[in-house]
């Protein structure tokens, strides 16, 4: 199954048409030269109309293998009477227009504006309803055509919809359970058990019904979508049914692992890591007692299944699930523990800065100023100045280093002392230890390629 004809809109909406192709599988299939004894529907929708125009079987037998349809006569009669519009195919066959046939035109939303809305039905050839069914929520088209579903948060009243065109309806999907698909955390999602029944216990079944009787625990009428034959929807082998559906036959053994339909959602992202729609198409035979034809008469009133379907997808592709998963399970760990790293980096390298910088730093009482060897500063305020880092500050005065000034130094006017004594000894003598701490008086001699200032006073000889 494909998309063609895609058209992007303004309204941020994406016309398509699905092209689904059947393909004959022999090897899972029974011997091509088995005949299958199916239904003779035509002949039973007009049985309910007028039965006594039946002169012919009510069955049909004809080769399985490579067939999705019979010629009928009936049929072919109806493919010329009928209006254009309404016209049937030539041939009888469930699935006969669903192989090939670009007949239906879906507009969905695109979800560039509006997330909420993104992968939902907006028309179906033009309409914004289904023309099958005369009011809500029968008709209603807000749902999933199974692709995608709107980003959503994982709680037990979250319930999904999902149209497809073999239903005639949208089918509802409640959240279950949280599960793992390849590593990827999905939601699990099942039908309610209210979907097929009656309008006694939900009443929003009743517009599948006017005017006519609700038939028995899950079982939808599809009719007005099978030019008006007699078809039934369920479940697989009545998969979770009124039990009396199964007393007519032999063989049906209802399975919640095969039959069930269900969607692994992945809620971020709203891509469906895996997802089988599975219906069973019946067919509502009454007694006719006025046909003695193979002995009909002695039929009693029943649902009769004809076949059953499963359509959908067990795992993704391989890129598309790497994709995924990076989207879903490494990008959430990823993207927190890198910004988080980032942080602490900057934090560290900060912290580093300021511990190297408090330790090239002399703070005294009188305002102790360091540069770097052999390089004149103006005077600076009570901060201290070393290596890189120097503030200026707006007086006059200017300082030079001591080394350039001199052996003899006259004034210290930081320490407001006068002091005549040698450079290479006013940093050891008791002058330096009575003034300052000794914590101070070891960082100001331990100061690489620092010296103590003086204004610009001293004798030069």
């Amino acid at each position: 199954m494909e998309k063609v004809n895609i058209k992007f809109h303004d309204n941020d909406t994406v016309t398509y048409q699905h092209n689904k192709i059947l393909r004959f599988v022999p090897e899972m299939s029974v011997d091509k030269n088995q005949k299958l004894v199916v239904p003779n529907i035509p002949l039973l929708r007009h049985l309910l109309v007028k039965p006594k125009i039946c002169r012919k079987s009510l069955f049909h037998a004809d080769e399985v293998a490579g067939k999705s349809s019979y010629n009928d006569p009936l049929v072919t009669l109806a493919h010329y009477f009928y209006p254009k519009g309404k016209r049937p195919n030539s041939q009888m066959g469930l699935l006969l227009a669903r192989n090939g046939t670009l007949d239906e035109v879906s507009t969905m939303y695109t979800g560039q504006n509006q997330m909420d809305r993104f992968g939902y039905m907006d028309k179906i050839n033009g309409l914004d309803h289904l023309p099958h069914w005369k009011d809500r929520p029968c008709n209603d088209i807000r749902a999933s055509e199974g692709s995608f579903f709107p980003p959503r948060s994982l709680t037990k009243s979250d319930i999904v919809h999902v149209y497809d065109k073999d239903l005639c309806r949208i089918l509802p999907l409640q959240y279950r359970e949280d599960v793992y698909k390849d590593g990827i955390k999905a939601g699990l999602y099942t039908p309610p058990p209210s979907t097929f029944e009656s309008a006694d216990v939900n009443p929003d079944n009743k517009c599948y019904y006017p005017g006519e009787k609700c038939p028995p625990r899950g079982l939808q009428n599809i009719s007005p979508c099978q030019y008006n034959a007699p078809v039934y929807l369920s479940f697989p082998h009545f998969y979770d049914a009124d039990p009396s559906l199964l007393l007519p036959f032999e063989g049906l053994k209802p399975n919640k692992k095969k039959h069930e339909t269900y969607f692994m959602i992945q809620p971020k992202i709203g891509v469906p890591l895996e997802g089988f729609v599975r219906v069973q198409l019946n067919l509502k035979v009454d007694r006719a007692p006025n046909i003695p034809i193979n002995n009909i008469n002695n039929f009693p009133d029943t649902i009769f299944p004809v076949m059953w379907i499963e359509e959908g997808i067990h795992e993704l592709s391989t890129p598309i699930w790497r994709w995924i998963y990076l989207a879903t399970t490494v990008g959430p760990v990823a993207a927190p523990a890198i910004t988080y790293s980032m942080i602490l980096t900057g934090f560290l390298i900060l912290a580093i800065v300021f511990i190297k910088t408090y330790k090239s730093l002399v703070i005294g009482q009188h305002a102790i100023e360091i540069v770097e060897l052999g390089r004149p500063i103006r005077r600076s305020s009570t901060l201290i100045i070393s290596g890189a880092h120097k503030i200026m500050s707006n007086r006059e005065s200017s300082y030079i280093p001591l080394n350039q000034c001199g052996d003899k130094v006259q004034e210290l006017s930081y320490v407001r002392t006068d002091c005549s004594l040698e450079f290479k000894n006013c940093l050891k003598t008791d002058f330096v230890k009575s003034t300052f701490s000794d914590v101070e008086r070891e960082s100001l001699i331990r100061a690489d390629n620092s010296f103590i200032l003086s204004e610009h006073r001293f004798n030069q000889e």
